[in-house]
């Protein structure tokens, strides 16, 4: 008997890795044929080059890591494809309890998990520092080319805050952003969970706005493949696929949740408590205020269509790109940053599980409601940000083919 393909996937130490994982520990690698050689890493950066340079076929990736890798923003050459996401969801932003005070003393009647309170409570503490003449405020993401970048920064900007000018931005390993911020280093981080319950609990962090508030139904990591490897090994790489897709529903049923969180909380996966880990997966989330919240949308795994890669993100992540200073893309740039997202190998692998798919590449529905799928009819809710500002991808597409 031939052994099985070996697929070697490279994970961060967080809870919406939790998909990739169970696929490898739950048998549905194994019942398609192939196995799952799970590699926890310690940077998004070394996921990146480690994907590139073929150490991977396959990794837990932040969302717009393929779309930089097509721009050529990464330091090798090799075009990632992202066919699946890997969840809605998951991130969160902390302060320090002394910031978290200031806020309040400077807007005592602000709400936690409230965008607009959690940003107008910020700008105040921010023009009192800078009348006191104290350095600006240093905020942490885990990496340039992240959601958490943008979606931080758009919070900041709606709410009136200058990312650039207000505060100072750093990089920091999603495990290492409690310590940065026991030690001081940092004065909040927007970060995956768990490390923002662990931050509440071992470093004084204090939790004051969800992503599912700033961007409900938004996407955050994508099953990323190296695309050589994939146009190689097509029928290996639809395997994986597929036994990621029927991981996420079974991560998605809230009877397995207690499960996976004593799966997920193993030395070589997290290496994190499941007590720690089961808030987020409960949507129960300890914040600032001292109370528990219900964020019932905190980390969704496969509802809501939460696995399609649709084109229009991958449109959302590179404006957000060009809006920072980070590229200047034209028609050409567009074309490949769209290429990089696949729903067709996403449609491919939901029909060999006799499952319905989107049919359109774009979200087509700016409601609530029921759109077209590859087998009937499919309920969804588009994503949608605070501010109710509504993101056209045609008309961003035309601004670039302007300006190429």
């Amino acid at each position: 008997m031939s052994e099985k393909p070996r697929i070697r996937l490279g994970f961060m130490p967080l809870l919406d890795a939790a998909i990739p994982i169970v696929a490898a520990e739950m048998g549905f690698a194994d019942r398609r044929g192939i196995a799952i050689d799970l590699v926890r890493e310690s940077s998004w950066a070394n996921i990146r080059d480690r994907l590139a340079i073929g150490h991977f076929e396959a990794a837990h990736a932040l969302a717009p890591m393929p779309i930089a890798a097509a721009l050529g923003l990464t330091p090798f050459e090799a075009p990632l494809i992202a066919p699946m996401m890997l969840g809605l969801g998951g991130n969160a932003i902390t302060v320090s309890e002394s910031l978290w005070g200031h806020m309040r003393s400077v807007a005592p009647e602000a709400r936690v998990n409230d965008p607009r309170d959690m940003g107008r409570a910020l700008k105040a503490a921010i023009a009192a520092r800078a009348a006191g003449g104290l350095a600006p405020l240093v905020f942490a993401v885990v990496h340039p080319y992240s959601s958490h970048n943008y979606e931080l920064r758009y919070w900041l900007a709606a709410c009136g805050i200058d990312p650039d000018r207000d505060i100072r931005i750093a990089i920091v390993p999603p495990p290492f952003m409690p310590d940065a911020l026991a030690s001081g280093r940092i004065d909040g981080f927007c970060v995956g969970e768990p490390w923002n319950t662990r931050a509440a609990r071992l470093a004084s962090g204090c939790i004051i706005l969800t992503k599912a508030a700033i961007w409900h139904n938004s996407p955050e990591k994508a099953l990323a493949l190296n695309a050589g490897w994939a146009a190689q090994k097509p029928d290996i790489a639809h395997a994986l696929l597929v036994a990621v897709l029927e991981a996420a529903q079974w991560c998605e049923a809230v009877e397995n949740r207690a499960q996976l969180a004593e799966i997920l909380g193993r030395p070589d996966r997290l290496d994190v408590p499941a007590t720690d880990l089961l808030p987020a997966l409960r949507g129960q989330l300890g914040m600032a205020d001292g109370l528990e919240h219900a964020v019932p949308d905190m980390l969704v795994f496969a509802a809501n269509q939460a696995n399609m890669p649709w084109k229009d993100h991958a449109l959302w992540y590179l404006a957000q790109m060009r809006r920072w200073g980070q590229t200047d893309p034209g028609p050409a740039e567009v074309a490949r940053v769209t290429a990089a997202f696949r729903p067709d190998l996403y449609r491919e692998a939901a029909k060999a599980l006799g499952a319905s798919a989107p049919r359109s590449d774009l979200q087509p529905v700016s409601e609530p409601g029921e759109i077209e799928g590859t087998a009937g009819v499919l309920h969804y809710a588009p994503s949608a940000f605070f501010d109710d500002s509504r993101f056209d991808p045609a008309a961003f597409v035309a601004t670039c083919e302007r300006a190429g």
